[in-house]
């Protein structure tokens, strides 16, 4: 049953990155930093957006919370050659997408939501 789990999330992954070619990697992340399932592109290393990933959301959170921001929904950080988009999957999961920089930013936030959602879903 767990790897058909994991073949359901490598599919929501594959049609989210072929639905929009701007996204350049796709990896859904447990709550211990380690990959559950992916879809990236041959030049992302999948450990090490896991790593910088949760770090990055952790000090998200932690910002959040002590600046009274409210429960942490998304991160963002743009550099010169694309954008890093963390997006919570329910409280056990992180999605995190490598995107082009020449990517709507609208059109992924809407479609890294929906598909935070669908995979949440799977941890229910």
């Amino acid at each position: 049953m767990a790897s058909d789990r994991i073949e359901k999330m490598n599919s929501i992954l594959r049609d989210l990155r072929s639905g929009l070619q701007e996204i350049e990697a796709a990896v859904l992340i447990s709550s211990d930093a380690m990959a559950l399932a992916s879809d990236i592109s041959s030049e992302a290393d999948e450990e090490m957006i896991g790593a910088l990933s949760a770090s990055v959301l952790s000090m998200g959170e932690r910002a959040a919370r002590d600046l009274k921001r409210g429960v942490l929904e998304q991160v963002y950080i743009k550099g010169d050659q694309g954008y890093l988009l963390l997006v919570h999957c329910g409280p056990d999961a992180l999605l995190s997408l490598l995107v082009n920089p020449e990517a709507k930013l609208g059109v992924v936030f809407m479609e890294g939501k929906r598909t935070a959602e669908e995979l949440a879903k799977l941890f229910e």
